[in-house]
């Protein structure tokens, strides 16, 4: 931790919001618990973040300035310590009444609306976590902890309290928001490693952090397929419209996903014309695909 200093503080910054929490008649522990899964979601997408530059430089200085061929293994390990900063930023932006407010204007206040995806809240939690640019991103995510705890702030300020439960608790965390522990994180790379045939060779010549990227953009798109299962209930056009934005979201993973497995594919010395052919599509037009796909990358 002496290489990052900015966890140091936020230990010591930790002890301000728990005070806080306190005042607020919070348990710190629920607090903090929801910004970790808050935030531990947003680590599960970064792989896709093209401008997230931050944690990618401190989980190399945790793994001792490099992480090199064992990347995916100290992204597990080294999670808790590179994003707790944001966590004790997150905790202290819900605890804020404030911000409260910014998603109750969001939601349109005594006239109800759709959550929009550059509305106040999202933009000024992603500025309070030193990321301007996130604050689209997490408005986007449907299905996350952050939404959940926004749609329980709306409830208690449109109900004035009314009975307690879990649905306007802003410190419930449901089961499936709680992030995959270390310890099933290891157990699932373990057995990758172990098991016979298991693409060893990919694992060679792919970087790291291209597999994690194509793996995170993959179960993004079955992530978000899973949740158009359950909206599909409603009026007509809120039910087209979440299909619609939903389907779009997820080819658009999903593209991601081939491109990118295309270019590891070639740049690991398989000839353009087998992968043009197991993507059926012409080499050249692949070769396009590939040149542009090789400067986002750099």
């Amino acid at each position: 931790m002496r290489r990052l200093p900015e966890v140091v503080a936020a230990r010591w910054r930790w002890a301000g919001v728990e005070r806080r929490a306190v005042r607020a008649g919070a348990e710190p522990e629920r607090v903090f618990a929801l910004a970790y899964a808050v935030v531990a979601r947003w680590w599960e997408q970064a792989l896709n973040w093209e401008r997230e530059k931050v944690w990618t430089w401190r989980l190399h200085q945790v793994a001792g300035g490099n992480a090199g061929s064992d990347f995916e293994w100290w992204r597990i390990v080294g999670r808790d310590a590179v994003v707790f900063p944001e966590v004790v930023a997150v905790a202290d932006a819900l605890l804020d009444p404030g911000m409260a407010e910014l998603v109750w204007v969001d939601s349109g206040a005594g006239r109800p609306q759709a959550l929009p995806v550059d509305g106040l809240f999202c933009r000024r939690l992603g500025e309070r976590v030193g990321r301007e640019w996130l604050g689209p991103l997490a408005a986007a995510d449907h299905g996350g902890p952050l939404i959940a705890w926004m749609g329980s702030v709306i409830r208690l300020r449109r109900t004035a309290g009314g009975p307690p439960g879990y649905d306007n608790d802003p410190w419930w965390l449901r089961r499936e928001h709680r992030p995959v522990t270390m310890a099933g994180q290891l157990r699932v790379l373990g057995k990758e490693k172990r098991a016979p045939g298991s693409g060893t060779m990919w694992r060679t010549v792919v970087p790291p952090e291209q597999r994690m990227r194509i793996g995170s953009l993959i179960g993004s798109a079955e992530e978000q397929l899973l949740q158009l299962r359950g909206a599909q209930s409603g009026p007509t056009a809120e039910v087209a419209r979440q299909l619609l934005q939903g389907l779009g979201h997820s080819a658009g993973l999903i593209e991601a996903a081939w491109k990118r497995t295309a270019v590891a594919a070639v740049n690991g010395g398989v000839p353009m014309e087998e992968v043009a052919r197991w993507a059926d599509m012409p080499a050249e037009s692949l070769r396009t695909m590939l040149t542009a796909g090789r400067r986002e990358d750099d």
